[in-house]
């Protein structure tokens, strides 16, 4: 029996990347899938392919995730088309490191909005349904320097310290009607973010882990699948570290 059969997962920025794999980590385990992008049509058709291939229903949606009217407008649409929503992963995210110093208002505002006020926007829109259905998953992508800081990206901590807070505040207002609420916190992950990272600076990344090694896409997507099923049915207002004891 698989963990998600009859489920209805949507996943926010997911036509690559780690959105992308855990989407197809939920549909391997039956969940039908709908998940949006902002600009990769092509990508998006291309993960669309991989997950109609596994048998599930599957949608993708075009949509700015910063923008509270699409995010509602989405949805909706997704309601229209699969009837429920049992499982949201608020993934979509950016970065545009700076010093504090040089930072500009622009490249605050731009991290926030697509990072933390996507994940509002797209909580906000299905915490009614989910309350109807008395039940459902919401797992924020955060990450561990959203836990503990890291010095050139304090607007991308601060918004994935925000996905952290939003996730422990929806889990305390949420949990009488089902609903749960967690966070996943990666570490060094082997995706677009760190391809371009030289060999002798990703070695030497990799000695201050106690693994010694980058995570993989499915490691995390390992842990959203935990989240999405019922194993982790007494688990809510938690963040769980895929760093390799980066942080421990």
């Amino acid at each position: 029996m698989k963990l998600l059969k009859g489920k209805v997962a949507l996943v926010t920025g997911a036509s690559r990347g780690i959105g992308r794999a855990v989407a197809i980590k939920l549909a391997e385990q039956g969940a039908n899938i709908a998940f949006t992008y902002l600009t990769q049509q092509n990508a998006a058709m291309e993960t669309v392919a991989e997950i109609e291939a596994l048998g599930v229903r599957v949608k993708a949606y075009a949509s700015d995730a910063a923008s509270f009217e699409q995010s509602h407008a989405v949805v909706e649409q997704v309601i229209a088309d699969f009837g429920r929503i049992d499982v949201l992963v608020n993934n979509a995210g950016v970065t545009k490191d700076n010093l504090m110093l040089r930072m500009t208002e622009e490249q605050w505002d731009m991290i926030i909005n697509t990072n933390l006020k996507s994940a509002f926007n797209f909580t906000h829109a299905v915490t009614p349904i989910m309350a109807r259905q008395r039940g459902g998953s919401i797992i924020n992508m955060s990450s561990v320097v959203g836990v503990s800081g890291n010095a050139g990206q304090s607007n991308y901590s601060a918004s994935k310290a925000g996905m952290i807070g939003l996730a422990k505040s929806i889990a305390k207002e949420m949990g009488s009607r089902g609903i749960r609420a967690n966070c996943i916190a990666p570490g060094f992950i082997i995706s677009d973010m760190t391809a371009n990272l030289s060999d002798e600076v990703r070695e030497q990344w990799a000695k201050s882990i106690p693994l010694h090694r980058f995570g993989t896409l499915e490691d995390v997507a390992n842990v959203a699948l935990f989240l999405a099923s019922d194993m982790s049915s007494y688990i809510t207002g938690q963040v769980i570290n895929c760093c390799g004891g980066l942080i421990i």
